[in-house]
């Protein structure tokens, strides 16, 4: 397997799609791109950029990703500006089948199960990419974003798939203002899609996710009224009078999504000690503008379930990001097997800019991989998809590392 890894910030989106290609090229001696995994920021014409892509490497090499607010290589980080970026991958021994649908604002679990028709089983398939518009509806001045449901559109892959290996993609975003994103589908540019990328042949996927949530102050709530992704009552009281309480004052619902505070569902033992690991959290879009409510990224919360609060802290996040890094290398070299490239999916919320941090937890991942020759290509997500306790689901404030290995 051969890799190449370009980026690029400027405007122009064709000129950018020529260089990023050419850069990718010329740093992995392409001849023969099997596929590539291409990321612009939101403010770059995207079907410009597509086609200056296309323009280097062919129309045979299937293209996907899509927006993105930044990018993330071993040597650029960043999400100011014009960030674009592409992993261009050659290999004789992966097989791949490429699939894209619409609709995806409609029905995501019927665009689920649309796109795992298209994508029929191959023999030694290893890994399934996903990529999706997160955006529904954009912000108003008084609502904020309805995000497309992860949740839904794996049901839909899972009930007509009947697959043994990863999903592991990403909800992209093209800018904080979580403006309308689009789709790099294989050989077009669409909104409101889904695009799948499912892999086969003589290499290993190995992955982690990053954390970086504690709990507030450990009490447990229970919801007693929601609908969809909206939660209206904890314990039969008003949910946004609750998390006044937690601030102190009302200033936290003008803001999308809310700042530091998530909530969260522990997937383990309530009384045994803290584990990141065990916690799937929630982004909080924002509050109702008649303040009844507040708005979730995804619906996946409901009547019955126990949350609690969990507050993001950024040098838990920055740790998690060291360690994880150091864990799933050591352990790829331990097995005796070569890391050929790492992609990382990283929540836009962890941006320094967003987390209060005076570094990138991004520049760990990027500083673990070049201490160890490892390719890095990422981009800034709005939702993460990969496994977690034995189920492939969205996940919110975290980064998902992606490691192809060959022996």
């Amino acid at each position: 397997m051969k890799v190449g890894i370009g980026y690029t910030n400027e405007n122009d989106g064709l000129s950018s799609g020529k260089k990023v290609a050419e850069i990718a090229i010329k740093n992995g001696g392409i001849k023969r791109p099997a596929f590539v995994i291409a990321f612009c920021s939101g403010h770059i014409d995207h079907e410009a950029y597509f086609k200056g892509l296309q323009s280097v490497v062919g129309i045979n090499a299937p293209i996907i990703g899509g927006s993105a607010i930044g990018i993330i290589t071993n040597e650029f980080l960043s999400y100011d500006g014009y960030p674009s970026g592409a992993a261009i991958i050659e290999s004789d021994n992966i097989k791949r089948i490429v699939a894209a649908v619409d609709g995806l604002d409609k029905n995501e679990k019927l665009a689920g199960k649309k796109l795992a028709k298209q994508l029929s089983k191959i023999e030694d398939e290893r890994l399934l990419l996903i990529f999706y518009d997160s955006i529904k509806k954009e912000p108003t001045e008084t609502s904020p974003p309805v995000i497309n449901a992860s949740p839904s559109l794996i049901e839909g892959i899972e009930e007509v798939l009947n697959l043994n290996v990863p999903i592991i993609g990403a909800g992209v975003v093209g800018d904080f203002a979580f403006s309308r994103t689009k789709q790099f589908c294989g050989s077009y540019v669409d909104s409101q899609s889904l695009v799948g990328l499912l892999l086969a042949g003589d290499f290993k996927p190995y992955f982690c996710i990053m954390h970086g949530c504690a709990p507030k102050d450990g009490i447990y709530y229970k919801i007693t009224k929601s609908e969809g992704p909206i939660i209206y009552e904890l314990d039969g009281r008003s949910i946004v009078e609750i998390i006044d309480e937690q601030y102190g004052n009302k200033e936290w619902r003008r803001q999308n999504p809310v700042n530091r505070l998530t909530l969260a569902v522990n997937h383990g033992d309530r009384f045994e000690d803290f584990n990141e690991e065990k916690f799937v959290n929630r982004l909080i879009s924002g509050a109702l503008p008649d303040g009844k409510g507040i708005l979730l990224f995804e619906p996946d919360l409901s009547e019955g379930d126990e949350i609690l609060f969990m507050l993001r802290q950024g040098m838990m996040m920055i740790d998690s990001a060291r360690k994880n890094t150091k864990k799933l290398i050591n352990e790829i070299i331990a097995k005796g097997e070569k890391p050929v490239i790492a992609f990382y999916i990283d929540c836009a919320g962890r941006t320094a800019d967003l987390s209060d941090t005076l570094t990138e937890e991004a520049s760990e991942v990027q500083g673990i991989c070049n201490q160890h020759d490892v390719p890095l290509f990422g981009f800034y997500s709005g939702v993460e998809i990969a496994p977690l306790h034995g189920k492939s689901r969205g996940l919110d404030w975290t980064g998902v590392l992606l490691i192809f290995a060959e022996k």
